[in-house]
Order: structure tokens, then sequence, then C-alpha cells
């Protein structure tokens, strides 16, 4: 089950942040080998780029929806990826 993006009791580490923020910082943090072994799709182990992968996740809205689960969980336990860039 995909976790609820608004969850009571803090707020929501989606708000305002655009895909491509997201994607960008979870590189960032996590490098894209382990980004696609976190979220196996091509856009993350072939060639990847940002652009491509926003283009894919933006068509694909069980794999976007894994991309920001990704980020809420890594944000809770490590609040400086927000802030990353």
């Amino acid at each position: 089950m995909l976790p609820r993006m608004t969850r009571p009791g803090g707020p929501n580490p989606l708000q305002g942040v655009t895909l491509e923020r997201i994607v960008t910082r979870l590189a960032a943090f996590y490098g894209w080998e382990e980004l696609a072994r976190r979220v196996p799709v091509r856009c993350f182990q072939y060639d990847p780029s940002v652009s491509s992968s926003l283009k894919f996740l933006r068509r694909t809205p069980w794999a976007r929806a894994r991309v920001e689960g990704l980020y809420v969980e890594t944000v809770r336990r490590q609040p400086e990826v927000a802030d990353l860039d």
C-alpha cells in the first residue's frame, strides 16, 4: 500500500515542492544507482537524467506515487534532503 501524502500530526513534505525538485533532490541524496534500486524504473536505470525521468513520471501515476512516497519517507528520516539542490 502506498503512503498517504497528507498525514495528520505533521506538515506535508510535498507541499509546494515540484516533481522536478523531488527527482533532483533524491538523485543528489541517493545517486541514480541507489534511486534505481529503490524505485526500479528504466528512467533511473539506463542513461538517467532529470528530464527523461520527469517525462516518464508525469505519464506513469504508479511510478510517480512511488517516487513521491520515497521522498516523503526520506525527508522524514533525513530532513536535510528538503534543502538539497
